[in-house]
């Protein structure tokens, strides 16, 4: 059974008690994109803050569920939308025959009184003393049907780790290897968190049930020790009764060719394991690409930078530069070329991982490279070749002064 108490959640989702479904859907919508996982990875806040705007939409979004959350202040599965409005016209008049929760006898229950000897003191206090008695009625049921639910089979938790990858690998493809911590089943009690023949519950005496008081009232509860069985297992030893154990475990995985940097791989299965028969869960394992001494990838284009001579800037030239390919491939250098001019070259870069076929380019940055004249020939000529050519490069940058 699920039973909220004391949780807003038309603030929750941000919007007023009269909202329509539509608006109340929006609203929902809205915040999840906000808050989601892949919106916010490793945020606590932002998963605690997603699960409870779902939890407002889950009831909020239900016709039946927040015609009960409207009349009584929470949600319980255990209270139909008719008794729920009987409640609540019995405690707006504060009269009328006991209503039945369940089957729960509630007839030594008024509004107004407290759960002290007689309920005097609080008299004329009917929204307090409906708090407390909601307080104990959700108590009730959330200890008696987590125990129950508990014994149900719960999916794993999915992992995320992150995987250093070589530069060639993430190009290239290949298989890559990560080291990693997850729960197994355990072997020794298989997942049943005990050991040898149950015994006799020593909180109920064996008999699956305890006494709990509510100011006046009195109920019979399933025990929170044994879940109601009135029987006990012995803890496995191997895992101290939790079902699951620890282990590092060595995964390996495939790497696509254009595998991005921070890309988010999934490895179905690959999680920790789930309990009582739960399906297993997954990892997430996040790419984080390795550096080379030449290439530079961005994207799937690759940038490089190659030195040419003064004389192959000026005059043009064809030099040979390397490729991601493994060879070499030649380059054309227009005459007049300056140092730092970017020269791309169609389709040497990095495939496209999502789209089979399609490349990046290869990015060349040009560095002039001045010759270094260490004989008088040298020298000479280098100064017949300025007088040829009486060109001032800084004219223009002082005219803009």
């Amino acid at each position: 059974m699920s039973t909220t108490q004391n949780k807003d959640y038309y603030g929750t989702l941000g919007v007023k008690k009269s909202a329509t479904a539509d608006e109340i859907r929006k609203a929902f919508r809205k915040l999840a994109r906000k808050y989601h996982h892949d919106v916010n990875p490793n945020d606590k806040k932002a998963e605690e803050k997603f699960k409870e705007i779902s939890e407002a939409n889950d009831i909020l979004s239900d016709e039946k569920k927040r015609k009960v959350y409207d009349q009584v202040g929470f949600y319980s599965d255990q209270i139909d939308p008719a008794t729920a409005e009987a409640y609540a016209r019995q405690q707006g008049s504060r009269q009328g025959p006991p209503v039945d929760f369940g089957g729960f006898d509630f007839s030594g229950f008024q509004p107004g009184a407290g759960p002290g000897p007689g309920g005097a003191a609080n008299q004329g206090s009917g929204s307090a003393s409906w708090g407390s008695f909601r307080d104990i009625f959700s108590g009730i049921f959330t200890g008696n049907e987590a125990q129950k639910r508990g014994r149900g089979p719960e999916p794993g938790t999915d992992l995320e780790y992150q995987a250093p990858v070589d530069f060639w690998t993430a190009i290239r493809g290949g298989n890559a290897r990560i080291q990693i911590q997850r729960q197994e089943v355990c072997p020794t009690c298989h997942g049943q968190a005990s050991s040898g023949a149950p015994t006799q519950c020593p909180e109920c005496s064996g008999t699956g049930q305890v006494t709990q008081m509510g100011g006046r009232m009195k109920f019979n509860i399933a025990c929170p020790r044994c879940g109601g069985s009135g029987r006990i297992s012995n803890a496995c030893p191997t895992c101290q009764g939790e079902g699951l154990v620890h282990r590092t475990e060595s995964i390996e995985f495939r790497i696509k060719p254009g595998t991005r940097d921070g890309q988010r791989i999934r490895l179905q299965g690959k999680g920790n394991a789930g309990t009582n028969g739960g399906a297993q869960g997954d990892l997430y394992v996040i790419v984080k690409t390795g550096s080379h001494p030449v290439f530079t990838r961005v994207g799937d284009d690759i940038h490089l930078t190659v030195p040419i001579t003064l004389a192959e800037a000026t005059l043009g030239a064809k030099v040979d530069v390397p490729t991601i390919e493994g060879g070499r491939a030649q380059l054309k250098i227009p005459p007049g070329t300056q140092s730092g001019q970017k020269l791309r070259m169609r389709e040497r870069g990095v495939e496209n991982a999502s789209v089979p076929g399609q490349r990046g380019d290869q990015i060349v940055t040009v560095e002039v490279v001045v010759p270094q004249l260490n004989d008088e020939r040298s020298r000479e000529i280098m100064r017949e070749f300025a007088k040829l050519n009486n060109q001032d490069p800084r004219v223009t940058l002082f005219d803009k002064l």
